[in-house]
């Protein structure tokens, strides 16, 4: 492994890496925000799928419990760090570009300004490479909300950033391109995980439909009889129910649905009577309704504290303000100022944020957001994960036996589809940062063996043209 930016690999004197022919021997890519090599090691096993042997001759990574893992999964020749730091005549010549690529905003802080090229983001450091260096083609990967970002017009269904992405891909650096949201869910893992794939080669475009589908539910990849939580919480929650009854369950104040959990269900602030629920359950739909927002003459937002007089007109309770009270003393509820919305206007665009105005009269709000315990959401084991994300994945929970307890490093592994051979020798809580940002391997080892398909069909080709050649 090489860590000396001073000694990387120099540019060997190979021919352009946009002919096929220039490299049939092996094939080798560069592998940039690498993470935990979750897009290597699909690239690699899709690949191996076509007989063709591959090379990661450049890694890219800065964060440090990442490169842990990285040295410990792999054997590298050349790892370096920030790749904004390493210039195109040092990078070695590759055939094939990995990137799930950080986006930050394309547009001017929200100014609707347009684009005029991609500088500033770190998909301008995949442009320059694939410029510079010409390889035969790439995959990228983001999240799914890159699809939309920054829509010129309501309705349309991609945005400025993507279009800026494809035209330069297409128009600027000559690849043909195909992209599309693909679930991981579909590739046989039991999490729906969204991600945009963008796909270029010079000579061909890589259909991204039509994969098989494999589902695997969760169960399928549990562990069993590790030790189970005993606290507060879990001790509330198995006396109110039966452990098939949690399954699936979110555990906070901020959404309703049959399937999300109160803190007033468990009674984990103190006692509450059934008027007291019946009250909190009205306020927390009515505090959502935009009616109140031109009452109370506020941008509307998605939860606004309401006073007793308009709480009084869906509640005639004779004790209400008694219960109202009672509930703030606990917890359960806040007595603020509604909320109005501020803009600032800085140099990087317009800030938007969310303060008192104090003009207004104070009204009665639920105390909002995932509640302060180890657990928010309960997984079933029938059926698949939400999407693993990095600030929450640690307070994940699982059934095991008869009880609940945390979701292990390894089912979080292979809720991604990495091999029980692949070890996170890190924290656990950099363990699960690492995982919350990591992409399913099955997606690229899908992608990566249709472009291994097209590769051989290539090599196939130019080797029955250089047998007729020498005949």
């Amino acid at each position: 492994m090489n860590n000396n930016m001073s000694s990387v690999i120099p540019k060997s004197t190979m021919p352009p890496q946009g002919d096929i022919e220039s490299n049939a021997g092996k094939i080798k890519f560069i592998d940039l925000f690498a993470g935990i090599g979750g897009f290597r090691l699909g690239f690699e096993r899709g690949f191996a799928r076509q007989g063709l042997q591959t090379e990661c001759v450049l890694t890219s990574e800065i964060k440090p419990h990442a490169l842990k893992a990285l040295n410990h999964n792999f054997k590298h020749t050349n790892l370096v760090g920030d790749i904004r730091k390493v210039e195109s005549q040092y990078i070695p010549d590759f055939d094939f570009l990995l990137a799930g690529f950080p986006c930050q905003p394309f547009s001017a802080g929200g100014k609707r300004l347009g684009f005029v090229d991609t500088r500033g983001t770190l998909f301008f450091e995949i442009q320059r490479i694939l410029k510079d260096k010409n390889p035969q083609g790439f995959i990228l990967e983001n999240v799914e909300g890159l699809v939309k970002h920054d829509l010129e017009n309501k309705g349309e269904k991609i945005g400025r950033t993507l279009k800026t992405i494809v035209n330069t891909l297409e128009n600027k650096l000559g690849y043909k391109v195909s992209w599309m949201v693909l679930d991981s869910m579909d590739f046989g893992l039991p999490q729906s995980r969204k991600r945009i794939f963008i796909v270029g080669h010079k000579k061909f475009k890589i259909p991204l439909n039509g994969f098989k589908k494999k589902i695997t539910l969760l169960k399928e990849i549990l562990e069993s009889g590790h030790d189970v939580l005993d606290s507060k919480l879990t001790r509330l929650l198995f006396k109110n129910f039966k452990i098939e009854e949690l399954y699936g369950k979110s555990i906070k104040d901020k959404r309703g649905g049959d399937n999300n959990i109160h803190s007033w269900d468990l009674e984990i602030k103190g006692p509450v009577s059934e008027e007291q629920i019946i009250l909190l359950n009205d306020l927390f739909k009515q505090r959502r309704k935009k009616i109140w927002a031109q009452k109370i003459r506020i941008d509307w937002m998605d939860g606004m504290a309401l006073t007793y007089g308009q709480i009084k007109t869906f509640n005639a309770s004779p004790d209400l303000k008694k219960m109202l009270d009672d509930l703030v003393a606990k917890g359960y509820l806040k007595f603020e100022h509604p909320k109005k919305l501020v803009k600032i206007e800085t140099e990087n665009g317009i800030k938007q944020f969310r303060e008192e105005d104090e003009t207004k009269p104070k009204g009665y709000n639920i105390v909002t957001g995932k509640l302060s315990f180890e657990i928010n959401k309960i997984l079933d084991p029938n059926g698949v994960a939400p999407t693993l994300v990095a600030t929450d994945v640690s307070r994940i929970a699982v059934p095991d036996g008869e009880g609940l307890r945390k979701l292990t490093v390894r089912e979080g592994l292979r809720l991604l589809g990495f091999p029980d051979w692949f070890n996170l020798p890190v924290k656990e809580n950099e363990a699960f940062d690492l995982l919350g940002n990591s992409l399913a391997v099955p997606i690229v080892e899908a992608i990566a063996e249709r472009v291994a398909e097209q590769v051989c069909v290539e090599l196939h080709k130019l080797q029955k043209g250089h047998e007729i050649s020498v005949t």
